[in-house]
């Protein structure tokens, strides 16, 4: 168990940023264990197992949405669990080339949640709670 929440809470600061400012795997690594985790009981993220997947996934969710960003609504640490769970809405506008179907020009804001487990100073785990039904209609992907 951490005996404090700085270290955790700045390494998972830094993974939040890098992974919704669309950095991928290459700019998310440095804040995890290699191999790290994931899971989400959401249809578009499903097949995905490991962070190094989710975070190149959101590289490609920002090249379709070139205007994405997020708002931070809670940023809480827990460590007597060793996680620390961030409470966001992400919005961006489908504009980019590829994804489902060609874009829409519909805009999405969707609330989400990361739960972030650590093993020392570096992700273990990362559990995505999201209600990817409700954004895919909002962008016109469903």
């Amino acid at each position: 168990m951490s005996t404090t929440t700085e270290p955790i809470t700045e390494t998972a600061r830094a993974f939040f940023d890098a992974c919704e400012t669309g950095q991928g795997w290459a700019g998310c690594s440095a804040f995890c264990q290699p191999d790290a985790t994931f899971h989400a009981q959401s249809e578009p993220l499903t097949e995905i197992s490991t962070v190094e997947g989710y975070a190149d996934w959101m590289r490609g969710i920002l090249s379709l949405m070139p205007d994405a960003s997020y708002a931070v609504k809670s940023f809480a640490a827990d460590p007597q669990r060793d996680n620390v769970t961030v409470f966001a809405v992400f919005s961006g506008t489908h504009t980019g080339e590829g994804g489902p179907v060609p874009p829409t020009g519909k805009r999405l804001s969707t609330d989400y949640v990361y739960v972030m487990e650590f093993d020392g100073d570096k992700i273990k785990h990362m559990q995505k709670i999201w209600n990817s039904g409700w954004a895919m209609k909002q962008v016109g992907w469903a």
